[in-house]
């Protein structure tokens, strides 16, 4: 199912986001891992085009077809373009398209680690906008794009942000899905300047739950998040037992969900950092 027709069916469409393996021999691990997720019966679940930021991954197509053909749940194809040549990108579309994999989600996407900008490989695909337009003319994925509620990073403001969405909506996309974030507020006043300015495409709030005071630190400085009060004291306050912390995240992530679907949201998109139990927890009591 194309993923523009979820969101014409329900509201709120409920999604999942898992990363490939980085190595082979954790293969199985995922897989075990998309089987209690698909279990969960979600709208959709998309696959990450790396584990952690670590480029390209041959199996992301791989894993999207198993989740559509193995499980019948739609699942969505990241897709990045930075760093990629044009036949890379060509190459990639071929096989999502012999997959029978019919979503994208088209990201820029970060440079891997130890890639310096200066030996970027060229591409005509520069950004995430280029990459909608170069999927829209195949004429057969249904692509989306990410949106970022506190702006992204290389972005001067969050209106300058908003204005790209207009254009990535204006290339093709037809959905959006949001980096994490941690305060529901900003969320729903970037919604709402968002529809003002004529984004008019559904947008998935994306949610992480929290496991570590590490991932929390890495999230602020990779994304830009900010963190509201209570996030820091329950992070301060148990950041010496590990179980305490990670019922503490599950149970404002469970919160937050709740919030935004009595907002009227759109969607609620997981990203479930391959821990389907964490995943059950939230899907359950949504």
């Amino acid at each position: 199912m194309l993923i523009k027709d979820l969101y014409k069916a329900k509201k709120p469409v409920r999604s999942f986001e898992i990363f490939p393996p980085k190595k082979d021999a954790d293969e199985e691990s995922i897989v075990g891992a998309i089987e209690e997720i698909a279990a969960l019966q979600p709208d959709f679940i998309s696959v990450t085009y790396s584990a952690g930021g670590s480029g390209g991954s041959g199996k992301t197509a791989e894993l999207a077809q198993m989740i559509e053909q193995k499980y019948g749940i739609a699942s969505i194809a990241h897709l990045t373009c930075i760093n990629a040549e044009k036949s890379k990108i060509d190459a990639v579309l071929q096989e999502l398209k012999n997959k029978g994999v019919h979503n994208i989600l088209a990201l820029r996407g970060d440079l891997p680690p130890g890639v310096a900008k200066e030996s970027v490989v060229k591409c005509p695909y520069e950004n995430a906008s280029d990459l909608l337009q170069r999927i829209a003319a195949e004429g057969s994925f249904c692509a989306g794009g990410a949106c970022y509620p506190e702006g992204h990073m290389d972005s001067e403001n969050l209106s300058q942000d908003i204005d790209f969405l207009k254009f990535k909506q204006d290339c093709g996309a037809e959905f959006l899905i949001s980096q994490l974030f941690f305060d529901n507020e900003r969320f729903l006043m970037f919604l709402n300047k968002a529809r003002q300015a004529g984004v008019e495409i559904p947008i998935s709030a994306g949610i992480m739950p929290i496991f570590s005071r590490s991932q929390i630190e890495r999230m602020i400085f990779m994304c830009g998040v900010s963190l509201p009060a209570e996030v820091v004291k329950f992070v301060h306050k148990y950041e010496g037992n590990p179980e305490d912390l990670r019922k503490a995240g599950l149970e404002f992530a469970i919160a937050q969900a709740r919030y935004l679907i009595n907002e009227g949201v759109d969607g609620v998109h997981i990203y479930t950092m391959n821990k389907p139990a964490a995943a059950r927890k939230i899907f359950e009591s949504i």
